[in-house]
């Protein structure tokens, strides 16, 4: 367990209050290009759910506008779009050196009895019984240097075949299912588990395109450009993110230099908790 970590990634997304309405966010001093796309997203929900009153997420609808610069600080700007009794509506733009990079819908809703059904979960194995991130890429720990050891507020158990199994492997099926959980305790806070969630949906999922072609793997990243182009949400029920949980993910499509992924989050016993879509660039850069 690192709670350390997570204990960050929950600073991380406790965002300054500056205005009515406008919160300031500040990114990992880790060695990053750009700003990672969970973190982004997962912030702006926060703004979201900091100016409501009433009910908790239901869904989101995101969309990625330009890389987000991880020196400076993130503007988080609401609008408060509908107040109603049922449901409310939030609008929230991400700003940079004066330009949007993010902007995020959000609606919440107050819970109401109702018709339930779901589709089953996959048999899977327990996740207790799955390598950790360290067992299952130590032969490549050399490769991978200060990111091998570096702590990581999500724990992520592997079921099927990694991107990085790739090379040994070969074309693999559109598919990764990977149990995940917030590695350590979090506060009982409703918002801030859908933020982590929300977070840690953004880790594997667009991975899950590549698994079918020759671009998958630590030594292929030069070769492909990838980022987040859009992300939506659909809280079902009610969960934990400190808990297992286990994540189902397709790639029903790639093409045109964007892939298409859609997962499904399940708790350990079983319930549907969220669905998650994605389309995200998928450019090959350097061919052989």
């Amino acid at each position: 367990m690192t709670q350390g970590a997570l204990d960050d990634l929950v600073d991380l997304l406790d965002l300054e209050p500056i205005e009515v309405n406008i919160f300031r966010g500040i990114s990992p001093k880790e060695d990053r290009q750009r700003v990672f796309g969970g973190q982004v997203a997962g912030q702006a929900l926060v703004a979201a759910g900091r100016t409501v009153e009433t009910g908790d997420v239901h869904s989101l609808h995101a969309y990625f506008l330009r890389p987000g610069d991880p020196t400076v600080p993130i503007l988080y700007d609401v609008d408060r779009i509908r107040d109603g009794r049922s449901f409310t509506t939030r609008r929230v733009v991400a700003i940079q050196h004066g330009r949007a990079i993010f902007n995020l819908a959000a609606s919440f809703h107050a819970s109401e009895e109702g018709l339930d059904h779901q589709v089953p979960m996959p048999e899977v194995p327990d996740p207790d019984s799955l390598p950790t991130f360290q067992e299952r890429m130590a032969p490549l720990r050399e490769l991978l240097g200060d990111w091998y050891d570096r702590p990581r507020p999500i724990d992520t158990r592997y079921i099927t075949e990694s991107p990085f199994d790739r090379k040994t492997a070969g074309p693999l099926p559109p598919v990764q299912r990977v149990w995940m959980r917030a590695d350590g305790m979090l506060p009982d806070d409703p918002l801030l588990h859908a933020c982590v969630v929300a977070y840690a949906s953004d880790l594997t999922l667009l991975d899950t395109t590549t698994l079918p072609h020759d671009v998958s793997g630590f030594e292929d990243h030069d070769r492909l450009m990838m980022a987040s182009l859009d992300h939506a949400m659909w809280f079902h029920r009610p969960f934990r993110a400190d808990d297992w949980l286990l994540y189902d993910q397709k790639s029903p499509s790639v093409a045109g230099s964007r892939g298409f992924a859609r997962g499904s989050i399940y708790t350990r016993d079983g319930r549907l908790v969220v669905s998650v879509a994605q389309e995200g660039l998928v450019r090959v850069v350097s061919p052989r």
